[in-house]
């Protein structure tokens, strides 16, 4: 269940980092205000989780989707660049992420 809250709380940071831009630097109420709400729903959960995962465990593998997520949005809608660097990048989260889930005491 702890993985299930982790993996819940990477795909709400993946949107609350969405969400950042339209903000327009916090001047735009109603973006911001969602903003704020993903941001505060992504860290509740990843406590959650905390409560059955190591804390280093746990927040390697919240940012590593978050990484993951926000890249390959990134990519995909707003058109940034695929390089061989970001493709690198990418496997190595998702490696460091793997490693983190199969090396964690009990499971």
């Amino acid at each position: 269940m702890s993985w299930l809250l982790l993996i819940a709380a990477g795909l709400v940071e993946v949107a609350w980092s969405q969400s950042i831009k339209p903000t327009a630097g916090f001047t735009r109420p109603l973006p911001t205000l969602i903003c704020f709400a993903l941001a505060a729903v992504a860290v509740y959960l990843l406590s959650l989780a905390m409560n059955g995962l190591p804390v280093g465990t746990a927040y390697a593998a919240f940012t590593g989707i978050g990484a993951i997520g926000a890249i390959t949005l990134g990519i995909v809608i707003h058109k940034d660049p695929v390089t061989v660097g970001r493709v690198a990048a990418l496997a190595l989260i998702v490696g460091g992420v793997a490693l983190a889930r199969s090396t964690e005491p009990g499971g």
